[in-house]
């Protein structure tokens, strides 16, 4: 399913912000904008703020209160690193964080645990056919990500 396009980091800010006022969850954010600020920019020269193209790069760090603990990375090549009780999601686009977030908020996403061979993922299904999963490992199984378990017997 297509999601709606966010064509900057700040328009996929304001659609986390949008996400947290409809779940009444706090939000934190933290902007990093020039080429000498960004994560992914650190072979940018002392003082170079522009990329090579002109631009001016803007990544932004999202904390979400409440619970589950959500943070998100936008970064600006158009993608989002998302967390969700220390479980990492990479490569998400950035045009997918709102569903993301509402998939996650509203109850969809779940922990899948196969008892042999043993093993916990953290699926977030978005509407359409993507669906998202990582590996947990059981040593980080939280108390929100425990109360998600679905058993499943079969390989």
């Amino acid at each position: 399913m297509r999601h709606p396009h966010l064509a900057s980091t700040e328009a996929a800010v304001v659609a986390v912000r949008e996400v947290a006022r409809e779940y009444h969850l706090e939000v934190s954010v933290t902007d990093d904008i020039g080429a000498d600020q960004t994560s992914r920019r650190t072979s940018a020269g002392v003082f170079t703020v522009l990329d090579p193209d002109g631009t001016l790069p803007h990544e932004a760090h999202i904390d979400l209160g409440g619970s589950p603990a959500v943070s998100v990375r936008i970064f600006p090549d158009g993608d989002a690193k998302i967390t969700v009780e220390n479980v990492d999601f990479d490569d998400i686009p950035r045009d997918a964080v709102p569903a993301f977030l509402r998939s996650v908020y509203g109850g969809l996403a779940h922990v899948k645990r196969r008892r042999f061979p043993p093993a916990l993922w953290l699926i977030v299904p978005l509407p359409g056919d993507d669906t998202y999963k990582e590996l947990i490992l059981p040593s980080a199984l939280s108390p929100w990500l425990a109360r998600n378990v679905q058993e499943r017997n079969t390989p």
